[in-house]
């Protein structure tokens, strides 16, 4: 098994990405691609594609529930590193599991956070 959120992507397809305009590029070095983004408020930016009635981040790449991923991952805002996936730390997350359910997904379990003794075999000794 490995890490369900590679596998998953509800989120980026649920909710609109609302952030500080700060945080794009081209105030913070580093920061999110303002390319990537579009004006909400004087104070707000979205991620582009979030802001109407079927959101789906313009980050996101690849099938809800089979394989995804952000490609902006280590620039992506701060409202994104917050979310919290069900059970990822041993408590579910009501957010995530509706965003799931808006794609026909379960909600996560506790064991799908168990994966990394259980899939790699024991290291022998030369």
């Amino acid at each position: 098994m490995s890490n369900p959120c590679l596998s998953c992507g509800a989120c980026c397809a649920k909710f609109r990405v609302s952030f500080y305009w700060r945080e794009a590029d081209d105030e913070t070095p580093g920061g999110v691609p303002l390319i990537l983004t579009e004006d909400l408020s004087e104070m707000k930016r979205i991620m582009k594609n979030t802001g109407g009635t079927n959101p789906r981040c313009a980050a996101l790449v690849g099938n809800i529930g089979e394989s995804v991923r952000c490609v902006i991952y280590d620039k992506r805002p701060g409202v994104c590193r917050d979310f919290m996936p069900s059970y990822q730390f041993g408590v579910p997350e009501t957010a995530c599991d509706n965003a799931r359910a808006s794609h026909g997904l379960p909600p996560l379990k506790p064991e799908d956070w168990r994966f990394e003794a259980e899939t790699f075999p024991p290291v022998r000794s030369a």
